[in-house]
């Protein structure tokens, strides 16, 4: 991941202190870098380290992604953690206190669920034990985290929340073929508009926000290209012609914690392409990918248009 992540934040969120859980790989990793370029003291968490790799599978690690925050101007501080283990939670919540003393910006995004899903199965004929797993890496995850962590939150006015999920309120209004994993993507969403309300006393702000779709390390695997040639992929699968790099989503972070007004968008749910047009960043190739839109009206509304014109 040799790309620098965001763009008009550098050093905007010096002297700052950020967490972000499940920042292993994807999405996740590219949002603790961005900050980290905006100047941030980054910890990140996640299951897979150097010596140990999660259920997941996947060789990317927990310190990989720390020593990239710092690469990137700011301060990397891996700290292995289980979020469904609430000790380990706690552990962290009081290295942060001890170290730092605050938490300003808390990105929850955890999961690891993919493998898990099973599309074209009612929900009577689907594994009971990877539904169940499901819930607890996408629900019960985030739940715990929140619980260890907002008390840091609320010691200074104006933190920031993020719960990192795939798909917005409006989007998700379509079932997604899996009920363990619509409940698991939706749960997020509505998690952020109740901690709008918590927070709301304490000057903080919550967001949910999803990327669209992400050319993620396991998604570039699957289709078997590299981030310098996605677009080979574009001929097994059309639709990834609109595709975001997971840098698109960091810049969106980034830019949102450097906003003092980011409280106009407490409780809703948003996505990497109505950041940008918010805020004016693009991707990695200079286009501003607006998945949410091709899909809502290309893909389900019929409407005659290619991916490039919604880039």
């Amino acid at each position: 991941m040799g790309i620098r992540p965001t763009d008009g934040t550098a050093g905007a969120l010096k002297d700052r202190v950020a967490l972000v859980a499940g920042a292993t790989r994807g999405a996740s990793r590219a949002i603790a870098v961005a900050l980290g370029e905006a100047g941030a003291v980054v910890y990140v968490t996640g299951r897979t380290t150097r010596g140990h790799r999660s259920e997941v599978g996947r060789a990317e690690t927990v310190e990989e992604t720390a020593e990239l925050v710092t690469a990137a101007g700011g301060t990397g501080i891996a700290v292995p953690t289980d979020h469904l283990v609430p000790e380990q939670v706690r552990a962290l919540a009081e290295r942060v206190e001890r170290e730092r003393g605050r938490l300003d910006v808390l990105v929850n995004s955890c999961w690891g669920g993919d493998r898990l899903i099973e599309f074209g199965k009612k929900t009577w004929q689907t594994d009971l034990a990877k539904g169940l797993r499901m819930l607890r890496l996408g629900i019960e995850s985030h739940a715990v985290t929140s619980h260890c962590l907002l008390p840091l939150l609320i010691r200074r006015p104006g933190g920031l929340v993020v719960e990192v999920t795939d798909g917005t309120a409006a989007s998700n209004r379509r079932y997604r073929e899996n009920l363990f994993f619509d409940l698991a993507k939706n749960a997020p969403i509505r998690m952020a508009f109740g901690l709008s309300e918590e927070l709301k006393e304490y000057g903080g702000t919550a967001v949910a926000l999803t990327p669209g779709f992400l050319r993620s390390e396991e998604m570039l695997d699957h289709f078997g290209v590299t981030e310098a040639n996605w677009r080979d992929a574009v001929a097994k699968e059309p639709h990834f012609a609109i595709a975001e790099s997971p840098a698109f989503l960091g810049r969106g972070v980034a830019h949102l914690a450097a906003d003092p007004e980011r409280g106009r968008f407490t409780g809703r749910s948003l996505s990497s392409g109505e950041l940008a047009k918010v805020y004016g960043f693009t991707d990695v190739d200079g286009s501003r990918p607006d998945c949410d839109a091709y899909f809502e009206e290309v893909v389900f509304g019929g409407k005659d248009g290619t991916a490039e014109e919604y880039r």
